[in-house]
């Protein structure tokens, strides 16, 4: 049984392990220290083999605890119940808190506020567009992370971010915020901002 106790508890840590680095953003925003956001983000190369090895290990662990007994020809009833730690009960939550962290990238990004945005630009004139690249977003949860930073500055008409090309696209009005604000809004997360193109 002890077998069994240290494979749900791989389980449990390579399915954290495979999330971490999208967790730790959020974690971040929460806690109000967003330049820890990309601390484990050199984790993301690693993601599908710990996605893998939860499935491998969980796998295993529903097998031993499914396939059948062997019988002993025994007239003693001597048959315990398992503690609930070895039950196939805690076996199912384990999973199910798994799958969870696994699918957290998809879903992570209500844990973000939307900003209500109200611009009114005067003149458009003033209406500026920018790209900026950005280095360590390795996926969706990042983005929201970066979007949510630039969406507090004031005159912010839109903002378009993605880890697969490591990029942000920001309309602003540029008598209300500078192209040097955005990019500071964007390095306080943890991500570089390293290269700037005017468009």
């Amino acid at each position: 049984m002890k077998t069994g106790n240290k494979l749900i508890g791989a389980g449990l840590l390579t399915a954290i392990a495979a999330s971490l680095c999208c967790i730790t953003p959020v974690l971040a925003m929460i806690a109000g220290t967003s330049g820890l956001a990309s601390t484990f983000s050199w984790l993301e190369p690693f993601r599908p083999y710990f996605i893998g090895l939860t499935i491998l290990v969980l796998g295993f662990a529903w097998y031993q605890k499914l396939k059948p007994k062997n019988q002993i020809d025994c007239s003693c009833d001597t048959e315990e119940k398992p503690k609930f730690i070895q039950s196939k009960k805690f076996l199912g939550i384990v999973t199910a808190f798994a799958v969870v962290m696994l699918a957290f990238p998809y879903y992570s990004g209500i844990f973000y506020p939307k900003a209500d945005k109200r611009i009114i630009v005067a003149d458009k004139s003033n209406v500026q567009e920018v790209e900026f690249t950005i280095s360590g977003m390795t996926c969706a949860s990042c983005e929201e992370h970066v979007n949510h930073e630039v969406n507090k500055l004031t005159g912010i008409i839109s903002s378009g971010v993605s880890y697969e090309n490591g990029n942000a696209v920001v309309e602003f009005d540029n008598s209300k915020t500078t192209i040097d604000e955005i990019e500071e809004a964007i390095n306080s997360t943890g991500y570089s901002v390293t290269g700037i193109k005017e468009n």
